[in-house]
Order: C-alpha cells, then structure tokens, then sequence
C-alpha cells in the first residue's frame, strides 16, 4: 500500500507533518518501537510507530532519524500521547533525512494502525501472488514446469513472508523456499509427516494445525491435479502417498482468499508430482516386464536381455551390468476391501529414497511394479560397489525401518499395516527368481511380528528362529506350557530362580564353570538347580534335543 492512502483513512487519526513529496512510497509493513536503536529489526519499507520514549532531549532526535532512514523505512509516526506535540527537532530531522512524519492523535491506539496496514498489505500480496500463481499454472499446464515446487515456495516467501516446505508421506524433505532458511531438521519432518497422515485418516478438511514448540505449523494436503478428494473410493487408497504442504503458520485465523491462495499453490505442485509420476512410467514398465518373466519361469538369457536394457536407464553412463536386489512391499487395511498394491507401488518408490536425498526426483534408478497387493522393486547396486557384501552396501531392512516408522505408524492409524522384505543382492539374472523368493518370504516373517511397520531382511532367514512365528499360537501355548509352567510354578513358591538359570545355563552351551561365574554361583549349586530342572520336567540337559526344547520354548513364551 502507498502512505497516501494512510491519510485517507479518517479512523487511523495520522496527521501529515511533512514529507508530501514522498508519500507514493510503498509501505511492506509496520513495526512499534521505542529503542534508541531498531536497526537490527528493520528491513526497510516498514511504517514505524514510536512513542517518543526513547527521546530524552533536542540532541537524540537527529540520530534516531538517521538510523531509521538508513534502515529505508517508509516512514515515522509519532504518537502525541507522551509529550503532546510532536517536537520540533523530530520535525526538523525527518525533512533532513526527507523522512515522513505523522503524528497520531492520542485517542488512536497503535494496534489499531498496525491492524490496518498489516491487512492492506498482506491483502495487496495475496492478490499479487495469486495472480502469479495463476499465471505459472497456465504456463505449467501447456509446457515444461519451470523450476520445479521450489520456485513456488519461493513466491509464497518473497510476497507473503511464510516459511513452507514440501514433505513426502514418509517426512522426505522434496522441496523448501530459500527465505525458509536451513532445512527443517531430520525429526520435525517426521513428526509433520506423521500428523499429517493421521490427521488425513480422519477425513478433516485441511489445512491441519500443529503446534511444535514457540510454532505452529499449517498442513495443506498435496493431492494429484486430477482428483478431487472424493475422487479415491477410500481415503487409504491415497493417504500413504500424497505429499503436504508445510507453512510454519497458523492458518486458522487466515481470510478465506488467503487460505484459496494456498490451496492454489498446493495445485500447482501437484502439476509437479504428476509430471513426475508420468517420468515414472518407462521404470515401471520395465520392472513389471522383468517380474513377468521372472514369475513365468523366462529363460535366463531372455531375462538378461531385459535386464540389459534396464539399466542404462535406471543407471546412466554405468557401462556394466549391475547387480540387483528386490524389495517386496505390502499395505494391508483390516476389511481387505481397499485397493492397496497401486498404492504400495507408490509408498515404495518413495521408502527406497535416501532419507537425507532432498528434492522430487532422487527415486530415478528404482523400478516398481505392483502384483495383485504386492509392490517388488527391482534395485539396481553398481557391481564394483556390490562385489564385497551386496547386504553390506545395499538395501537394509533396519535401515528402512527407521526411516519410515514413526510417520507410516501415524497414517495406519491403528486398522492397517506395511511389511517389507529384502533379498540379498544378485549378480545374474538366473538368481533374481530366488531374490524374488526370499524378499517375499522376508515379507512373511515381517508379518508374522506385531507393529504397524516392519521389515526383516535376508540375513534373518539363515536362523531356526524364522520357523518360530509360523507356529500356531495354540501349538506355541501347549509346548511352552508343557517344558516351562513347572519350573515357573516352582520358582513362585520357593523363590528358586530356575527359569534365570536354564537361560544363563544354554547361554552358555552347557557349560558349567562359565554358566556358575555368570551367576555368581557355586558350581555344586548350579548342579543342584539343573538337577532340580530336570526332574520337574522330565528331561535331561546333558542332551541336545532336550537342551533344543527348552531353547525354543523360552524363546517362544
């Protein structure tokens, strides 16, 4: 807004005590002070509001002046409240500087000035960014995309000073504004992330308030530019992979053009994603041709030749052949009746980013397909980097784990789950069939754990212990019950601590020297408390298949 227009408003009670020549300068904002100071505060173009305190003779007024006019401020207005007049040494130092002076009549409160111009001018910025926004979206829509969400963040930054970001549904930092400033740490995108999916479970209407601390973060849904939210048949077909909008502000107070103006800017990023789902294709292709052939039992040759063409294209300028994992994923809703193997597609895709990979376009080397509910990613490892332990420097179960729980958990929303397997990785194509196997039976043993989100990798399909969770709960009770409930019965009533000993005991393996200093015991005692073990239960420790039994009795009570 021009000062001019300041002086037209009769209720802000400013009267002009000179600087007529310079009232077409444009007011950005408005700030209260009575530092001798405010340098530090001031960014320019803002209307100043003092009360004189800082003034206590002639001599103060002409530096305070000079500060403010270095600083490029509008202008001043002085409150006539503490000394009556405006003095005229203010007076004189603001025509030195050519400074605007208002002197603001004692009945008018600065909050009601500063309430004014902060609504003109965020009024006058929304409607200058939403006519930008309108003109990239024509632009995005008929070409290329120019830049990209950050380019648009930058626009909400410059005209309406908001700090915002672009999180995946995992709390991936896609996108950030350069006026946001350092990137908003590793934790916090998790944690919006997550009240974002939980929140979208609910079916609230955006945006969806979080306070973190001293701030309130506002979350705008980021949905495909072609669907509506009533488009999906169950919101869970979508929850897990739209990305959201973060603005570090509280948008509940916000006018209804402020909060058009944001979901505007959310439809044009999701112009941005949808250009990226469409580069996704050719991947996806060729991920579901490899896995036909796979799963039809293709000759090696024929699924090398495919594999030959995938990887210039997942690996550019690699040369050779790389080696492969395969990751299988499976969403799964309790009903069963929502489509979930497009949307573990997608969830994928994004799981398998790098955590710390910033930007849209970092998943350019993986190719999902998607089989009935299941998701399988073929991932392609530089032979160099793989020939020394493929498990070592490739993909890691925990290593997805911990980087997806805490928000996936939040979108699950307490009827839902997400299991992962990871193979071991492959050099050839005659050992993708038994990849594929083993991340799908990696993805069983995931399931069989209780979580929201899991995820087992190879290396945990070499143990006995695998077997354990495909044991039937009622198998598991009767066996456990049969070894164990005598010697915990026993330890009730005689405080004997059998059980504590049969752990440290097949510990270690038998072993009587060790298993006593482990427990502080005597041997002759250790030797009393096996005895005892043995002839409430029947069985003899001295034998492996005994010893067998209880180990997997404790491990599954």
């Amino acid at each position: 807004m021009r000062l001019r227009a300041l002086l037209d408003t009769d209720a802000l009670g400013l009267r002009l005590l000179g600087g007529e020549d310079e009232l077409d300068r444009t007011v950005r904002g408005v700030m209260t002070t009575d530092l001798r100071d405010p340098s530090r505060y001031l960014s320019g173009g803002e209307l100043v509001l003092t009360g004189l305190a800082w003034r206590r003779d002639a001599a103060d007024s002409e530096p305070f002046v000079r500060i403010l006019a270095q600083a490029g401020v509008a202008a001043l207005a002085a409150g006539e409240a503490e000394l009556g007049d405006i003095p005229e040494d203010l007076v004189t130092a603001c025509a030195r500087h050519r400074l605007p002076l208002f002197a603001v009549h004692e009945s008018v409160a600065f909050a009601t000035i500063t309430e004014h111009v902060v609504r003109q001018v965020s009024g006058e910025r929304a409607g200058d960014l939403a006519a930008v926004v309108d003109r990239h979206r024509r632009m995005m829509t008929s070409g290329p995309a120019g830049g990209g969400p950050d380019v648009v963040l930058d626009l909400l930054g410059s005209d309406l000073d908001l700090r915002a970001w672009v999180l995946s549904p995992t709390g991936r930092l896609i996108a950030g504004s350069e006026a946001a400033g350092p990137a908003l740490p590793a934790e916090l995108c998790a944690k919006l992330a997550a009240e974002h999916l939980a929140a979208a479970r609910t079916g609230r209407r955006g945006p969806h308030r979080v306070p973190v601390g001293p701030a309130t973060y506002s979350l705008f849904p980021i949905r495909s530019s072609g669907r509506s939210p009533q488009a999906a048949r169950d919101v869970r077909e979508t929850v897990l992979s739209d990305w959201v909008l973060a603005v570090e502000a509280d948008a509940g107070d916000w006018a209804e053009e402020r909060l058009d103006l944001l979901q505007g800017v959310t439809q044009l990023i999701a112009v941005e994603r949808d250009r990226r789902d469409a580069a996704r294709t050719v991947r996806r292709r060729l991920a579901q041709e490899v896995l036909e052939l796979v799963q039809t039992g293709a000759a090696p040759a024929e699924i090398a030749a495919r594999l030959r063409v995938a990887a210039p294209v997942l690996l550019p300028g690699l040369g050779a052949a790389p080696h492969w994992q395969v990751v299988v994923a499976r969403v799964e809703w309790d009903g069963g009746e929502t489509r979930t193997g497009p949307v573990a597609q997608s969830l994928l895709e994004e799981i398998l980013v790098d955590p710390l990979a910033t930007g849209p376009e970092p998943s350019d080397r993986i190719a999902v397909a998607h089989s009935g509910d299941e998701a399988i990613a073929l991932v392609p490892l530089p032979a160099v980097s793989a020939e020394h332990d493929g498990s070592e420097t490739g993909v890691l179960a925990d290593t997805l784990l911990a980087a997806v729980r805490e928000p996936l958990s939040a979108g699950l929303d307490g009827d839902g789950r997400v299991t992962l397997g990871v193979s071991a990785a492959v050099h050839s194509a005659e050992g993708l069939r038994g990849a594929l196997e083993e991340a799908r039976h990696a993805r069983r043993v995931a399931a069989a754990r209780t979580g929201r989100v899991c995820a087992a990798g190879h290396q945990e399909l070499a143990s006995h212990v695998l077997l354990l969770p495909f044991v039937p709960d009622d198998v598991r009770r009767a066996f456990t019950a049969r070894l164990l409930d005598p010697l915990r019965d026993y330890d009730r009533r005689h405080r004997a601590e059998l059980i504590p000993t049969l752990e440290a005991f097949l510990e270690c393996d038998g072993s009587w020297t060790r298993c006593a200093s482990r427990l502080h015991l005597h041997v002759n005692t250790l030797r009393y408390r096996v005895g005892r073990i043995e002839q409430l239960t029947g069985r003899d420790l001295s034998r492996l298949e005994d010893k067998l039994d209880f180990f997997l009795a404790l491990r599954m009570s």
